[in-house]
């Protein structure tokens, strides 16, 4: 075996590895919680890349807002949509869009991009 050879297969069984560990690995996953004053909570996700963080927490009875701090411009990430909620906003009109969660029973929320590839979720505790 050559050189050339040898590295080949080291790089190709390091790529494998890494496709491994990217589909089937664990991967933490952020959570937020949320801040309360004047008997509002609110929280903050960031929208760059994904949603940062992915997951909030929020207070069962307490009314909440969720800020979607938009700092991306790829089309995929321009909306969010909350199926369950009957939501769908676009982020490119301002810069923080928000968005009222009701809190009225312990639930999650899921929440998606337009195009469904990027995911999070609100949990109502």
């Amino acid at each position: 075996m050559t050189v050339f050879q040898i590295l080949a297969i080291i790089i190709g069984l390091g790529l494998i590895g890494f496709i491994i560990w990217w589909f089937f690995g664990k991967h933490t996953e952020a959570v937020g919680s949320s801040h309360v004053s004047n008997n509002q909570q609110n929280a903050t996700i960031v929208v760059k890349g994904g949603y940062s963080p992915s997951t909030i927490v929020l207070k069962k009875g307490v009314p909440a807002q969720i800020a979607f701090d938009m700092q991306d411009s790829t089309a995929c990430l321009s909306h969010v949509v909350f199926e369950q909620l009957g939501i769908n906003k676009d982020l490119t009109k301002q810069k923080v869009t928000k968005i009222n969660i009701p809190t009225d029973k312990a639930t999650t929320y899921n929440f998606a991009c337009g195009m469904d590839m990027f995911h999070g979720k609100v949990i109502v505790k």
